[in-house]
């Protein structure tokens, strides 16, 4: 099993970044690897069941998560990915959360993936979700503030 972690501090309040990432379609408007997001239809966006289907920015497929867990007081959301996409991962769990750097006014961010793999590449895959993934992620949404 692989795991993948990653942290860092956003010079955002908490409560402000908290509020772009719980939207669970919203993923697009701050990732750069997503795309035309939509939530599956059995559930109502943002609601613990509901999938969302986004496609990558490279071109090379789509992907459909699971909302898992969602909590508004601590800060955190859960998710798996459904097998049948571009990468080859097994049996992927993730999760985000986010705490208030009170002397600043910032946030500490963690994000962390258990996972296997279907084509034996552990150690790039790990590689890959930490840093293309999560630093990547974290440092597009940081700097989605500043785009408003």
């Amino acid at each position: 099993m692989i795991h993948a972690f990653s942290s860092t501090i956003i010079q955002v309040p908490v409560d402000v970044v908290w509020d772009r990432v719980k939207d669970f379609n919203g993923l697009p408007n701050w990732h750069p690897a997503a795309t035309d997001s939509h939530i599956e239809e059995a559930h109502a966006p943002g609601s613990v069941g509901c999938i969302r289907n986004f496609a990558l920015t490279d071109g090379s497929g789509r992907i459909r998560e699971t909302l898992l867990a969602i909590s508004d007081v601590e800060r955190s959301l859960t998710y798996n990915m459904l097998p049948g996409g571009p990468l080859p991962f097994v049996d992927y769990v993730a999760t985000m959360q986010f705490w208030p750097i009170t002397s600043t006014d910032q946030t500490f961010a963690a994000w962390m993936a258990d996972f296997d793999v279907s084509d034996g590449r552990h150690e790039h895959w790990r590689n890959f979700v930490a840093q293309d993934v999560f630093i990547g992620g974290y440092q597009a949404l940081e700097a989605s503030f500043g785009e408003e």
